[in-house]
């Protein structure tokens, strides 16, 4: 139980995978309750905005003598800011929570967090944002997964 624990963790932490791949695998591939499985993912991911953010204002930047890297950051910043700004603008927190709420790749905690630091929104409006997003991607991809998996067994039973 603790080692598929530590997977739901290690997955949820991953950058582009996050709940969206440690939910499904917890539901699909161990034996704990998906109540279990949703509230160690969402936790975890949740934790995580604040690193994220905190990697961004105060750490990314030491890492710039390395040309690469900062081509790197330039070219994922930029793609961010095309991806996000009218929603940020329009929308504001909403905005960013709903495209972190988004299962799908590339949104999540890890995009949102570059968004809100270029975009300059607080850090305090950041996490509320990735609260209320990672909860309600949470729920999605938890409703997606129970579905499908029970969908699934339906087919095989047949």
């Amino acid at each position: 139980m603790q080692t598929d624990i530590l997977i739901l963790i290690g997955i949820t932490l991953l950058p582009f995978l996050e709940l969206r791949a440690s939910i499904p695998y917890g539901i699909l591939n161990t034996n704990l309750n998906w109540m279990t499985v949703f509230f160690i993912c969402v936790l975890a991911n949740i934790i995580l905005a604040p690193i994220a953010y905190f990697f961004l204002d105060k750490i990314v930047h030491l890492f710039f003598f390395i040309k690469p890297f900062q081509r790197w950051y330039q070219r994922k910043i930029e793609k961010t800011q095309k991806k996000i700004h009218k929603y940020v603008e329009k929308y504001g927190e909403i905005g960013l929570a709903i495209f972190i709420a988004v299962p799908l790749p590339g949104s999540g905690v890890y995009t949102g967090a570059i968004a809100a630091y270029v975009l300059g929104m607080s850090y305090k409006d950041f996490i509320k944002a990735a609260i209320i997003g990672v909860i309600i991607a949470g729920v999605l991809v938890t409703a997606i997964s129970l579905t499908g998996n029970e969908a699934f067994k339906w087919i095989l039973q047949i």
